[in-house]
């Protein structure tokens, strides 16, 4: 990864959508949707740069903190600017933006996602100023799946999880069938996840319900009733879904990352390790 440039792997052609501060947050989330992105790079016209970015995860921010019943109307969700939101909800944790240049190595952004604790990283032209590509885990791994051939392979991607011990098999954060929506953002919230499976009564994962999912929501424009169950709110589906990606313990690391990729999943998407 030291060896390859965050400009390596920029698509030849890819969608980027970057929003003005001053845009209602609804038309903005249902911007999101109607280009099928999950995040966008904030542009505030007063200071002439980017300020940061808006994703699914703000989203479920405001509906989580203003959501009151499905009888009143959130207000700060119609009404309120992206500026407004980030005033708001930021306040004192106020971070900024935090970027990579094109030309730095692939090894400085992992470290940066792994760092700074976020899923993507713009990555600004320091000559221009303009954001080229928003790096993600899911782009990385693809990365790792086409040049795993041609470059040296590192001993560990030989190991599987139960050697490398990765997963997480104590207090999963998890909810059922019959969940309302609005128990399932707070969750979200609260543990920090991007995935939550959704358990039946005998404890089988029979579906999985992700953040990228809450953004049907805006989608169907039924945000204003949260009350319904997570079964219910995933039959709106927008994307075609294959079923619950499973892995095992004893299949090794490279195996998951070329079933990652070739399912088009992330490691922010649950996936279930079995005995």
């Amino acid at each position: 990864m030291k060896n390859h440039k965050c400009y390596d792997l920029i698509p030849i052609s890819s969608k980027l959508v970057v929003f003005d501060t001053s845009l209602q947050v609804k038309k903005a989330f249902f911007a999101l949707v109607s280009n099928g992105v999950r995040a966008a790079p904030l542009w505030d016209s007063k200071t002439q740069s980017f300020v940061g970015m808006l994703t699914i995860t703000d989203f479920i921010n405001i509906l989580h903190r203003y959501y009151k019943s499905s009888m009143v109307q959130i207000y700060e969700l119609e009404e309120h600017k992206i500026e407004t939101w980030r005033e708001v909800y930021l306040q004192d944790s106020f971070k900024p933006l935090v970027s990579i240049s094109p030309s730095a190595s692939l090894f400085d952004a992992v470290s940066s996602l792994i760092k700074n604790r976020i899923h993507r990283l713009p990555v600004i032209s320091p000559d221009s100023g303009n954001t080229l590509y928003i790096l993600t885990h899911k782009r990385i791994l693809k990365f790792l799946k086409l040049f795993m051939s041609e470059i040296e392979k590192p001993s560990f991607v030989t190991h599987t999880l139960r050697e490398l011990k990765i997963g997480t098999y104590d207090n999963i954060a998890m909810v059922h069938p019959n969940t309302p929506v609005y128990v399932a953002l707070g969750i979200f919230v609260q543990r920090r996840v991007s995935a939550l499976p959704v358990v039946d009564d005998s404890g089988r994962v029979v579906d999985i319900y992700s953040k990228f999912d809450v953004i049907n929501l805006a989608a169907e424009k039924t945000y204003n009733n949260l009350d319904i169950t997570v079964t219910r709110a995933l039959g709106h589906r927008s994307h075609y879904f294959e079923g619950v990606l499973k892995c095992y313990q004893h299949e090794t690391l490279e195996t998951i990352i070329n079933r990652l990729v070739e399912a088009e999943m992330t490691l922010s998407y649950v996936v279930l390790c079995s005995l």
